[in-house]
């Protein structure tokens, strides 16, 4: 899902907000996430997850093509941790698809 159909989604199931509203709002708090992660503040989501920012350090790395060693300055790159509700409904899902393990067993 990309951002233009989350705005289009949520805007459909809230029929009194205008569709703009709905992408100001969902550009609000993406921003705000941003901003709060680049300041190194943890962004936590009760039930769907934890945004963070881990520092990789600087090292020396190496160029697939021609093997030569170069160096790779240190960086931040963001992180996502999913929360606990959001992995029980994903493995609830994932349950509910798969067919029982004894079956597929079985029939092999």
């Amino acid at each position: 899902m990309i951002k233009s159909e989350l705005v289009q989604r949520i805007a459909a199931q809230n029929p009194h907000l205008y569709q703009r509203d709905v992408e100001n709002i969902v550009n609000a708090i993406l921003g705000e996430i941003t901003s709060a992660m680049a300041q190194g503040d943890r962004v936590e989501l009760r039930g769907f997850g934890a945004f963070s920012v881990k520092h990789r350090p600087a090292r020396t790395g190496r160029n697939p093509r021609t093997g030569a060693h170069v160096s790779v300055e240190q960086k931040s790159v963001p992180f996502f941790k999913t929360g606990k509700e959001m992995r029980e409904r994903l493995n609830k899902l994932d349950d509910a698809e798969a067919p029982p393990a004894a079956e597929s067993e079985a029939t092999a």
